[in-house]
């Protein structure tokens, strides 16, 4: 079977703080140093997907834009944008660094994919920091 891929970008704010209950406060700051700042701090994160599968024979399409766009919207961007994720329940027992913000993005996009197979997913943190995840 021949796989084709379709990628998309979104574009979403959210805040957080790096720190964990596990290290003492000393620990967490030479750990996560400006990020474990007590009131948080914001980014404008590029989550970026990438979707694989055969081409359906009718559309020509692996999935439909639109399709995606509202996975995305609902599950994705009306959760996260403009939150600060420490108080997302993904986030209650693990700390809200991006690798773990990919990870989950990815986990939540499986479940609610109609068609095509989610390949992976990948998170611009910065201009110079990003993340991928490509599933267990």
């Amino acid at each position: 079977m021949e796989t084709a891929y379709f990628g998309r970008r979104y574009m979403l704010s959210a805040s957080h703080r790096l720190h964990t209950e596990a290290l003492s406060d000393e620990a967490n700051r030479a750990t996560y140093g400006k990020c474990n700042n007590p009131q948080g701090h914001g980014h404008n994160y590029v989550i970026e997907v990438l979707v694989g599968g055969p081409v359906d024979a009718e559309t020509g399409m692996v999935i439909n834009m639109a399709t995606l766009d509202e996975v995305v919207q609902t599950s994705i961007l009306q959760r996260f944008d403009h939150t600060n994720l420490n108080y997302d329940p993904l986030f209650v027992n693990q700390v809200p660094t991006t690798e773990n913000l990919c990870r989950a993005v990815f986990g939540v996009l499986k479940g609610a994919m109609p068609t095509g197979g989610l390949e992976y997913v990948r998170i611009e943190e910065t201009e110079n920091n990003f993340f991928q995840f490509h599933g267990e």
